[in-house]
C-alpha cells in the first residue's frame, strides 16, 4: 500500500481511525493533490497492521476517461460487488469517485447490500453535503483534506529544528503540496508545476461542470481573488471593479464564479462574525487560497504579499486543526480571525510586524470583553511578549504548538 519511503500524516489517521468498521461512509475531500489518495494509502497500510487480509481490502481509482467509454453507476457497483467473494467484511478504498455520475447511489446499494467499510475521495462539490444528503443522509462523514502544514512540510523535508525560520521562508514560498515539498525543484519550477495543476483543476473540476461561456472574464475574477486573498469584498464589488477596467459582467456570474471555486477547494469562504450579537454575517466574506503557491503561479513572488500570506496560512492551520474560522466584527473594530471549535475560541490578530504604535492589534483585541486565548501573529522574533494577557508569538511557534 504506502511506499516505505513517506511520510505519515499522522492527524489524518488519528482523525479517521476511530471510524474504521463504524457504519458511515467515509468522505475525504479537497483540492486536487491534496494527499487525498496517500491518505488512502495509509489507511490501507493501517488495515494491514491490524490483521485484515489484503484479499478483503479493494482499491480503485476511477478515471475521466472510464466516464467517457460509458463507465455507469451500475457498472461501479456490479465490479465492487463481484471482487466480494465471501461473507467477511470488506474495505472499500475508492478513489476519484466523482468521476462516476451518480456515485453515490451506487455506494448507498454497496452500503446496504454488502458486509463493507467505505473510504472514498473527490476533489469537487459532487462529494459537499449538499450533494450527497439525499442519498447517504446520516452515514458518512466529511474528512477535509488540506495541503501539508508547516509542520508536515518539516517532516516531508527532513528539516530539523536548527533553522525553523529559514524553513517557514520557504514554505511561503514553495506552498504545500506534497509532490512539491518531496521534489527538490527551485522556484521556477516549482510554479510551473503548480500552475499546471492549477489549470488542471480549472479544466476537471469547473469548466468540465459548468457552462463558462467566457474565459477571459472567468481568469480575471480569478485573479481578482487571488491578489485581494484576505481582504473583505462582495460579487458587487468585483463586477464595478471589471466595468472599471472595462469588462461588463452580471454579479450574479460574479457570484457563480466564486461558488464554483469554492465548490473545487481553490478557495475557502471565510464569514465575519459579530462578537456582540454571536451572530455569522452574511455580506463582505473575506476568501483565502487552498494553498498560498497558487497565487505565486498567478503573480509569482512579491515580498508585498507577506502580510495576506501570513492570513493565508493562519487560515489553513485553524482549519486543518477543526476549527470553524471567522473574520471577527466588534462594534467598529475587526479581528482577524475568531476560530470556533465546540467551546474553544481563539482570538487572532495577523501582523508581519509589530509597529511602533500597537494600538490595532492590541487594542482590538483588548475590547473583547471574555476569558479566550487571544493572539497577536508575527514574522518578527523581536515583537514576542506577553502584553495585558494578549500572547504576541512567532508565527513558527504558532504553528508548532500542539494547543493553542
Amino acid at each position: 500500500m504506502l511506499k516505505k519511503d513517506l511520510i505519515v500524516r499522522q492527524d489524518y489517521l488519528d482523525y479517521i481511525r476511530p471510524f474504521i468498521n463504524v457504519n458511515m461512509v467515509k468522505i475525504i475531500v479537497g483540492v486536487r493533490r491534496s494527499g487525498k489518495s496517500y491518505i488512502l494509502d495509509m489507511l490501507g497500510d493501517e488495515l494491514l497492521k491490524n490483521g485484515v487480509d489484503i484479499s478483503h481490502i479493494i482499491y480503485r481509482l476511477f478515471t475521466s476517461v472510464e466516464v467517457e467509454d460509458g463507465y455507469s453507476k451500475k457498472d461501479m457497483f456490479k465490479e465492487l460487488k463481484n471482487q466480494m467473494q465471501d461473507e467477511k467484511r470488506y474495505y472499500l478504498l475508492l478513489d476519484e469517485v466523482q468521476e462516476v455520475e451518480e456515485w453515490e447511489q451506487a455506494i448507498n446499494s454497496l452500503f446496504e447490500t454488502c458486509n463493507v467499510d467505505i473510504y472514498v475521495t473527490g476533489s469537487n462539490s459532487k462529494l459537499t453535503s449538499e450533494h450527497i444528503s439525499s442519498y447517504l443522509s446520516g452515514r458518512y462523514i466529511l474528512v477535509p483534506a488540506y495541503t501539508l502544514s508547516f509542520k508536515e512540510y518539516l517532516k516531508f523535508k527532513e528539516i530539523g529544528n536548527d533553522d525553523l525560520d529559514e524553513a517557514y521562508r520557504e514554505y511561503t514560498k514553495f506552498g504545500g503540496f506534497p509532490l512539491i515539498a518531496i521534489s527538490k525543484l527551485n522556484l521556477q519550477k516549482t510554479y510551473q508545476i503548480v500552475d499546471d495543476l492549477y489549470h488542471s483543476i480549472i479544466t476537471k473540476d469547473v469548466l468540465s461542470n459548468h457552462p463558462i461561456k467566457d474565459i477571459e472574464k472567468f481568469n480575471r475574477v480569478v485573479k481578482y481573488l487571488m491578489d485581494n486573498m484576505g481582504k473583505t469584498f462582495s460579487a458587487n464589488s468585483i463586477a464595478k471593479y471589471l466595468k472599471g477596467q472595462h469588462r461588463e459582467i452580471s454579479v450574479e456570474a460574479v457570484y457563480n464564479y466564486i461558488t464554483w471555486l469554492k465548490d473545487s477547494f481553490i478557495i475557502y469562504e471565510c464569514n465575519r462574525y459579530d462578537l456582540q450579537g454571536k451572530s455569522i454575517l452574511k455580506t463582505q466574506e473575506k476568501y483565502y487560497l487552498s494553498d498560498i503557491s497558487l497565487r505565486f503561479a498567478i503573480f509569482g513572488y512579491d515580498k508585498k504579499m507577506d502580510a495576506s500570506i501570513l492570513e493565508n496560512i493562519i487560515f489553513l492551520e485553524l482549519k486543518r486543526r477543526g476549527y470553524e474560522v471567522y473574520v471577527g466584527k466588534n462594534g467598529d473594530k475587526e479581528i482577524d480571525f475568531v476560530a470556533k471549535k465546540r467551546d474553544d475560541e481563539i482570538q487572532i490578530q495577523a501582523t508581519v510586524r509589530l509597529p511602533d504604535d500597537s494600538d490595532r492589534e492590541i487594542k482590538n483585541l483588548s475590547a473583547i470583553n471574555d476569558f479566550n486565548h487571544k493572539y497577536v501573529v508575527t514574522t518578527n522574533r523581536n515583537d514576542v511578549q506577553n502584553i495585558n494577557g494578549i500572547k504576541v508569538v512567532h508565527i513558527v511557534d504558532f504553528l508548532l504548538m500542539e494547543n493553542w
